[in-house]
Parts: structure tokens; sequence; C-alpha cells
């Protein structure tokens, strides 16, 4: 087998067949972090290490992991200078999905089957950056070119959402919505709550000194994205706490928070579960997708955030997150009443989360997530969950992609691995292949669209 041939993971000749099936069906991306801005200004990149690697935090670490100096990744070095450092790092790279992704990328937008290395690195650069030029190479056209459909992106409440009316009118043939992420709303224990607080009375134009205004202005917010096209909302948080909150106890939290007074863990974990359910409540009324990412570890390499800030690539995952307990109380009160996607970033976490999805029709498995995002992540989530839960009901795919081009790749990688795993099971003689190519297409597009309600 070739690098990146026609037979890329497919093992089998079932799987070959599956995936011929699926690898052009549209493409319903329901969690990105998109620069929205980016597609409705549609004004394209000038060069590779701008259009594949200057938002790609995968990349970022990867090079830290070599040993790169910041200034070529981060820092004040030209592009042409990042994109030799990368390049010259990259054949080490092998055997993590970054470099099977990228390569993707290169091939199936640029017609590039050239392996990156310091030999090749001006080659590529000038072909690039040569085709970059092209019109076609922006990312409206693009984003067709790569069949996609849907692009959700990651906004917070307080956000206006001016592009994505924008896009409304100036982007054809795609539809980008917004996702409601209220991580800022949670974060109680944080300086910055205020100035949350503060932003979303601006944005809302309620005023949030009290917390029935807090609540109103939420509401507001959501009612704001709903009009705009969202179906789902996002929260990210390492421990999830779920559990009966009065309102007046999350009240009480809520102005010791603003007055400046000290905050326990107990409150923390009080507002959260208080929040959390309040959020469920809202997306019950209107059909949206609640969606939770649990268990990363924020800014965990101190002088990398010190130096930029947060957002680059300097979070890890833990084990140490308790789910049973913690999500009984909300997965209760949601029972029936919203669609709940669960992603883990520790793979550990998959069993409990597959028995959750199991005796809870409305819980689903979210793709394998982050740091699992591999063909060997994804293999292993996907024949887990199937034989606990139902394969036929795994939520389906997501980039989590902040750069636009990697849409294609990470989806043909995704439906690759499918299309291995069910493969499999047909040699096994574990299903008919008319059975499987129902499955590998519900996953690759269906699904997530009756999901979402997209």
């Amino acid at each position: 087998m070739g690098f990146l041939d026609d037979g890329y993971l497919l093992e089998t000749d079932a799987a070959r067949t599956l995936y011929e099936a699926i690898a052009d069906r549209p493409i319903v991306d329901p969690h990105t972090h998109a620069d929205v801005a980016e597609i409705v200004e549609n004004d394209g990149w000038s060069d590779i290490w701008e259009a594949e690697a200057s938002t790609d935090h995968y990349v970022w670490a990867l090079m830290r992991n070599r040993g790169i100096d910041e200034e070529l990744i981060t820092g004040d070095a030209s592009n042409r200078e990042k994109w030799n450092a990368l390049a010259e790092a990259f054949p080490t790279f092998a055997g993590n999905p970054t470099y099977e992704w990228v390569h993707l990328d290169l091939k199936r937008r640029f017609g590039i089957e050239t392996p990156i290395s310091a030999e090749t690195a001006d080659e590529i650069w000038v072909e690039t950056s040569a085709q970059l030029s092209d019109p076609e190479m922006r990312p409206q056209p693009l984003l067709r070119e790569m069949g996609v459909e849907v692009v959700a992106s990651t906004d917070d409440p307080t956000s206006s959402l001016e592009y994505h009316e924008r896009a409304v009118d100036e982007v054809s043939g795609v539809d980008v919505v917004p996702t409601w992420r209220a991580d800022r709303a949670l974060t109680v224990d944080c300086a910055a709550f205020g100035d949350f607080v503060a932003d979303l009375e601006d944005a809302t134009g309620i005023e949030t000194d009290g917390f029935a205004g807090f609540l109103e202005a939420l509401s507001a917010s959501h009612d704001y994205f709903a009009k705009r096209g969202c179906r789902a909302s996002d929260v990210s948080v390492r421990q999830p706490v779920s559990r009966p909150v009065d309102e007046s106890r999350a009240r009480a939290v809520y102005e010791r928070a603003l007055a400046g007074g000290s905050v326990t863990d107990r409150d923390i974990e009080d507002f959260q579960a208080f929040l959390l359910e309040y959020v469920g409540e809202l997306n019950a009324e209107k059909g949206w997708v609640t969606q939770l990412h649990i268990g990363p570890v924020r800014n965990y390499r101190s002088t990398l955030y010190e130096r930029i800030g947060p957002a680059a690539g300097g979070d890890v995952s833990t084990g140490e997150v308790e789910l049973t307990d913690s999500l009984g109380y909300l997965l209760n009160r949601l029972d029936g009443e919203t669609e709940v996607i669960l992603y883990a970033l520790d793979p550990t976490h998959y069993p409990t989360m597959a028995t959750m999805a199991r005796v809870f029709p409305n819980v689903s498995i979210g793709p394998a997530w982050w740091f699992n995002d591999s063909p060997f992540g994804m293999e292993r989530q996907l024949e887990y969950a199937g034989t606990v839960e139902l394969l036929y009901e795994h939520a389906g795919m997501v980039s989590d992609s902040r750069k636009l081009l990697s849409y294609g790749s990470r989806f043909e990688m995704f439906r690759r691995s499918l299309a291995n795993v069910v493969g499999r099971q047909v040699e096994r003689g574990q299903m008919p292949m008319d059975v499987a190519h129902d499955v590998v297409s519900h996953l690759a597009y269906d699904r997530p669209k009756e999901l979402y309600g997209f």
C-alpha cells in the first residue's frame, strides 16, 4: 500500500466497498472553531503556513515537542521561516494524525503528493503560493469543493453574530450557523467573570446587576442565537457537577462573586450545577442539542500561558474525572427533554459514557475528541461504543477544527476509519453488507443532520 493511496486505512475489500459508498457524501460539521469572518470576507490566504499552520494547535504542539523555538511557531518570524522550520521537522511527525491531515490537505486541495521535508519545503511553498492566488482557492469555493453543507461555529453568548447574518446573503451553498458556547457563564470563580456579566448586559441591553437579570440576559442571548440558525449549546468543563440547587443559593453565589468576595469550591459547584440545568431547560424549550465537552485541564503549561495566553495548545487531559454521580441528576432531569451529546477527552471515560447512552435514548456519544481523533482513537471508540450501545446512534463526526482546509481531511479520515471498523465486522460475518452500507451511510451524513435538526 502506498502513502495515502486509494487503500489508505482500508484493510479489507468490504471496507473499500463501504468507503466508496460514503466518500463523496456531503459534510455536516456540527462543531468547529471556524473563523466566520474569514469565510464571509473570502479573502483567502497568501501562503501555506497561513493556510495550514497559523491557527493549528496540533501543529504548534508537535513543533514545540521537537524543540523548535516559539519565535518560529507563534512569534515574529516570517511565515516562510516558520514553514521551513515546520517542513524540516515534519518527517518526525509520522505516526501522528497531523502528519496525515496536512499531507491529505496537500493532496486533495493542491494536488501535491510530495512528502513534506526540508528538501521539499521550497518546492511546496512556491507551488502552493501560486495556487492560493487562484480565486477558487478562497474559503467559500473550497467549502463547496469539499462538499461542506453545514458549518457550525463556536460563539460566546455575547457575540453579535454579525458575520453569521452576512453569511446568509454572502455565502452560497453552505449553511454557516452559530453554537451557543456558555463556558464563561459558569466561571464564577474567575476574575474575568465580572467582565462577562458586563459584556452580556451590553450585548442584550438587560441589566445584570441582579441574578434575575443575569438569567434573563442569558435567555435573551439564547433567543438571539436561535433566530440566527443556532441548533446547539456547548459547555466545556473539566469536572461536571449536577445536583438540585435552589435559585436563591445560586443568586447568593452570584452576588458574592460580583461584589468581589471569595467563593468556595462548594459555591463554584453549586453555581455550575444550577447553570447547567438552566441551559438544559433553555435547550429543551427550543429543541436544541446540549453538548458537554468533559475533561480538559486548561493552560497546564504555565510558561506557555504566560507568554501566549489561553488557547495556545497548552492543555492536557486527565483520567481523574467522575461521571456517574456528577451527571446523574442532569441526565435524569433532561431525560426525553433534549438531545445530549457527551464528549470525553480521556478515552478511559468511554465505557461510562457508553452505558449512559445505553440507558438514556436521548444521550449520544460524541466523536473521538481532540487527542483521540486519530485512526487509532476513532476506531477504538467506534468498536467499543458499538458493542455497548448502538453504533447506529453514535453522534457521527465533527472536525473541531480552527482551519478550514482540514474539514475535508478530517472527515475523510473518519469515514475511512468508520468503513474499516464496519468492514472488519462484515469480513468476520458479524453483519451482512447491505446492513453495513446503511450503518456507514447513516453515520457519515444522515445521523448528524437528524440529531441537530439541520
